[in-house]
This record gives structure tokens, sequence and C-alpha cells, in this order.
């Protein structure tokens, strides 16, 4: 059958008003096709392969939806939920991943050097805590540097404040961790979260939950949907922690074209190639650090250093310096760390070459 992509190109004369309503809005749309990704691709190459998105990453494949297709591309493309890959159906390992607007990554757990993709193409992503024991603002201050080396806007939504007597704390330190993100308070098992997230929320638009387990996240969802999409289970009493209801990062979609990706807690959060989302989320440190009198200032005891006169007079809370340290140092080691294994790995396919190519030609000699 022959598609017809037209209508999914951007074109001079398409105003706002010219949207269709939800329901007779395209799957495509609903998918979340943006026209960032429709300005990479003629309308030839749309018709031959055409567009799906990866709703859920499997070990035998990734599971895609498209306008009219669902299909599951066995493993060869490196893709992520949340791409979008101009599907061959004739060997469809050949899939072409698009560019992405925007990729969460960290480095994989455990000891295995290597980068772990989280999630593509993301708009929105709501960093969530709880007004419990849970609350760890060294916690959310990972996820932020995450979202804003990932260029996404992030948003910290504080969950469970009906069973908190007071949440007004949680809040305040919240607030204080970055003027450029906001905070949402809100009870997620009421009519809030449809209200609170609503300017977040809009047809067209990928959102994303992040944050431990137990925090709400698919109670979230579900309160988007109106319905019981996502499994919900309840937390331990003595440390507020939840078990992993959500097992796989999954994209779902709104009737009215939002997709809302959940996500497993991510108990260990290793920050990699992540230097510029550190220092946007630290913007405050970075810039007093500029004014130190040396510029190889490690903000110890050197005479002149801006770091610890500003924590002298209030300017700089101590801790958040301190925080600031650690996790650029985590940063910088993970990322050297792989660096070197990507070095290591090319040297080491160079050898294998090179052996390989001698062997040959001593075959070709007898």
């Amino acid at each position: 059958m022959t598609r017809d992509y037209s209508q999914f190109l951007p074109t001079d004369a398409q105003t706002p008003a010219q949207t269709p309503e939800p329901a007779k809005r395209a799957m495509l749309d609903i998918l979340g096709w943006q026209p960032f990704f429709a300005q990479q691709l003629a309308l030839e190459t749309l018709t031959q392969t055409p567009p799906v998105r990866v709703v859920e990453v499997h070990r035998n494949g990734l599971q895609v939806r498209g306008a009219d297709l669902e299909a599951l591309v066995p493993p060869g493309p490196e893709a992520t939920v949340g791409d979008w890959l101009l599907y061959d159906a004739e060997l469809p390992t050949r899939s072409v991943v698009l560019e992405r607007k925007s990729l969460f990554k960290r480095r994989a757990a455990g000891h295995d050097r290597s980068i772990q993709m989280i999630a593509a193409n993301v708009d929105t992503a709501f960093v969530v805590t709880s007004c419990n024991n849970d609350f760890n603002v060294a916690r959310l201050e990972r996820f932020l540097a995450l979202a804003f080396e990932a260029e996404v806007a992030p948003v910290i939504v504080l969950t469970k404040a009906d069973l908190c007597e007071d949440p007004t704390p949680f809040v305040a330190e919240a607030q204080k961790i970055s003027a450029r993100v906001p905070v949402v308070l809100l009870n997620a098992k009421s009519e809030e979260p449809a209200q609170k997230l609503a300017d977040w929320c809009a047809p067209g638009q990928t959102i994303a939950f992040l944050g431990t387990s137990g925090v709400g996240k698919s109670t979230l969802v579900n309160a988007l949907f109106g319905s019981e999409q996502a499994e919900t289970g309840a937390i331990r009493e003595d440390d507020s922690r939840g078990r992993h209801t959500t097992t796989s990062r999954q994209l779902h979609f709104t009737d009215s074209g939002l997709a809302i990706l959940d996500t497993p807690g991510m108990r260990e959060l290793q920050l990699a190639e992540a230097g510029d989302g550190v220092a946007d989320l630290f913007s405050d440190v970075v810039e007093i650090a500029t004014q130190c009198k040396f510029r190889d200032c490690a903000h110890e005891s050197e005479p002149g250093c801006a770091v610890r006169a500003a924590i002298a007079d209030g300017t700089l809370e101590a801790e958040r310096f301190e925080r600031w340290r650690k996790l650029e140092a985590e940063e910088r080691h993970n990322t050297a760390s792989l660096a070197e294994k990507r070095a290591y790995d090319k040297n080491f396919g160079k050898m294998v070459k090179s052996v390989t190519k001698a062997h040959k030609g001593r075959k070709g000699r007898r």
C-alpha cells in the first residue's frame, strides 16, 4: 500500500488554526511527530521508509509504532525509547535513526564502562520526589544535571503532599536548587496532576517522569490518562522507598496526542559526558569560581579564592559547593574512563585488523 505522508511535511502555509481536532488527528501526530523530524527528509524518503517511533525496548529488539503499522525491529539500530526510525520493511535492522531533539544518557550501572541511553526526543522531564524520607537534594541535582545536558526542560514535582503535615520546607529546599527549574507540589492521587502539569502537557509533546521507586511516577501517569495505564505499588514505611512496579521504559499515548514516558526507579545514576549539564545547574558556583585569583584554584587554602570567600560571607552555601565539587569530580572521572575504554577498543580493533591482514598475506604467499 502506498502511503501519503505529504501532510506531515512542514509548509509555509501551515498555521495553528489548521491543526485538526484531537479526535481526527493523524496517528503520527499522536505519536509525537514534529517539524524537527520532518525537516530532515524528503517526501520520497517518507513514502519508501515510513517513520515509526520506538515505544519500548526489549532484549529481542525495538517495539515500534507508526501511522498504520506496529512491528518489532530486531537488534541492529542503536536506538532507545522515544527515537524515530525510518522503517525498512525489507530489512528492518537497517532502519535509520533520525537525528534526535534530545537524549537522556548515563554511565551504565555496575562496572561496565559504557553509556546507557535512557530516552530520546523528550520535551519536558518531570523529576519526581516525595515529601518524606525519599527527598534528597543531591539526588535531585543529579537528575536535573542529566536533563540540562540532554537539553530537556526539567520540572521538579513534589508528591505525597497529602501525607505530609507541612510540605513547605520541601518546597523551599527544591526551589533553592535552581531558579531555572519550576517546582510543583501536588497530590498524585487527585485531579491536581492534570491541572498543575497542564502547561507542559500540550498535544504533540513528549514528557518523561524520572525518579526513584515509590515516589509516584506511575500514579502520575495514570492521573494524566484518567485510567490505570501503569501498575502502582505501596512504599515501605521504614525508609519511604518503593518497589519497582515499572520494569521497563515505555511510551504511553493519550487520545489528545501527548506521549508519556514512565521509567523504572533509578537508584544508581552515574553521570558521564554531562559536563555542560553540571555547569548549567551549578552556574552560580561556576561563576564565583571564575573570580578566583588562580585559574587552577582547588578552592582549599589558596590565596584569593573567591569560592571560600563566598562561603565565608554567606553568598554560597558550603553544602552546595561540596555537592558541586563531588558531582563534577564524578563526571570527569566517568567521562575519562569512557574515553580510555573507547581508545582501548579502537587500538584493539586496529591490532586485530593488522594481524588478520598479515595472516592473509602469509597464506597468499604459500
